[in-house]
């Protein structure tokens, strides 16, 4: 912890990449196994779907019904979501100085906490954006006239599925799932190559990972890859490669954000 808060004092070009365990803390369901998943959604325990098969452009297919019942249950869970304290913390240092964030979360937590489109890239897309399923144009539109009806037990969505403009065919969000061929990859505000070139000029950067799990592992991959100082945040998977100068710290987001706000901002 004290080489946390140290590092975080000298670093002038702060990293978070956040993965599905930084939601944890706001409230999130946490799809760890089948049973998290199925705790959450009874329809799809009824089927025996995991997650890679009910995130998946199939389902879509197969049982539309069923596959915007699961995502629309989500958007409408996301919007009434209040961000945890981590948010607040991580949001006051990238105030104070420059950076962006990395995170395969696809539910708009950053932007509702206050940071700027342009400080945020979104990996795996949005929950709050939507693109035709046969991606028969490169279109992608917001989510906001949804307005989302699901049957609890069923885990069914309710009332007319929502459609692409364009030809009238089924949309869906625009989101990388399993075995995704027709993923649209949006225009994001915040280009990578650009960030990673700042990384390079910084004088002591520092990557905060948060919530990455080891099941996809874009996230830790990420954070492993930039070859700076990495602060690992997981109450699980906090394992740091041989050679690698890191730090792990086995708790929460919010947890963790609380020692280390006491820590860099202590009078």
């Amino acid at each position: 912890m004290n080489q946390a808060i140290d590092w975080l004092k000298r670093t002038d070009f702060l990293i978070i990449a956040a993965g599905a365990g930084m939601g944890v803390d706001s409230g999130l369901p946490d799809f760890r196994g089948p049973a998290g998943l199925w705790n959450a959604y009874p329809g799809l325990k009824a089927k025996g779907l995991r997650f890679e098969q009910i995130a998946n452009p199939l389902q879509f297919e197969k049982n539309p019904y069923l596959a915007w019942g699961f995502y629309g249950h989500r958007l409408k869970l996301y919007r009434e979501t209040t961000p945890n304290p981590a948010f607040a913390f991580l949001l006051k240092i990238l105030q104070r100085i420059d950076g962006f964030v990395f995170t395969s979360n696809v539910d708009g937590q950053f932007q509702k906490a206050g940071f700027s489109p342009n400080k945020i890239i979104e990996i795996h897309g949005s929950i709050h954006h939507l693109q035709c399923l046969r991606s028969c144009s490169s279109a992608i539109w917001s989510a906001e006239h949804l307005n989302p009806v699901i049957d609890s037990q069923s885990s069914l969505w309710i009332g007319e599925l929502p459609k692409c403009p364009s030809c009238s065919g089924l949309a869906r969000p625009n989101i990388l799932l399993f075995g995704d061929w027709d993923y649209i990859e949006p225009d994001l505000p915040c280009d990578l190559t650009q960030q990673l070139a700042k990384v390079r000029r910084a004088r002591f950067p520092v990557v905060v990972e948060i919530g990455a799990g080891e099941s996809v592992p874009t996230v830790r991959r990420f954070s492993e890859s930039l070859g700076i100082p990495l602060i690992r945040i997981n109450p699980r998977d906090t394992h740091i490669p041989f050679g690698l100068d890191g730090v792990s710290l086995k708790m929460g987001a919010a947890e963790a954000s609380m020692f280390l706000m006491d820590g860099i901002y202590a009078i």
